[in-house]
């Protein structure tokens, strides 16, 4: 890891993780704390035009440079996307792959069952909360170059709980984009 990237992935110094690589636009602070707050509780879905014009304008070589193969999602819960309305990783998903004319899928990756929010747990509840929260929608991937698309990146965990799914069945490599990440976690 270069002395750059290490600015600003200290969780990465830390732990080892399962997913390749991963980007995020923005440092998660009280102003993108309350962004993400109106874009996934006040239905406020336009502002994934702006996520993903950010994204694209702060990571599109990196993605072209890995090669992706296949979009997929964080997935929801379905009890929790019934009262959501709609999946915001997916919605950011589908921008991005229709800009960098990669298929998306939200049926590879399944949310197998519902969990407590990330956001009241700490780092090891964090990675007990997410154990066999994901299956595979389909027996083996086809695909072998995965970008995960989740709005924060804080520890990781939900990144590592996915990639370890889609790497059991056939995945080669898993990266991800996020539209933030947290600092010092």
């Amino acid at each position: 890891m270069s002395t750059q990237e290490a600015e600003y992935c200290p969780d990465c110094g830390r732990r080892k993780h399962l997913y390749t690589r991963g980007r995020a636009v923005f440092e998660y602070d009280f102003v993108m704390r309350e962004s993400i707050g109106r874009f996934k509780y006040k239905n406020r879905r336009e502002y994934g035009d702006f996520y993903v014009r950010e994204m694209l304008g702060s990571c599109k070589e990196a993605v072209r440079s890995w090669n992706i193969d296949l979009i997929i999602p964080i997935p929801l819960h379905r009890s929790r996307r019934r009262t959501r309305g709609f999946n915001q990783a997916e919605l950011i998903a589908r921008k991005l792959g229709k800009e960098l004319g990669i298929p998306v899928s939200a049926d590879t990756l399944l949310r197998s069952r519902k969990t407590k929010p990330q956001k009241e747990l700490n780092d090891q509840e964090r990675r007990n909360n997410l154990k066999n929260a994901f299956k595979i929608g389909k027996n083996d991937l086809e695909f072998k170059k995965i970008l995960l698309i989740d709005d924060i990146y804080t520890t990781g965990s939900t990144i590592d709980a996915a990639a370890s799914v889609l790497l059991d069945h056939g995945a080669e490599k898993v990266y991800f984009l996020s539209i933030s990440i947290g600092r010092g976690y």
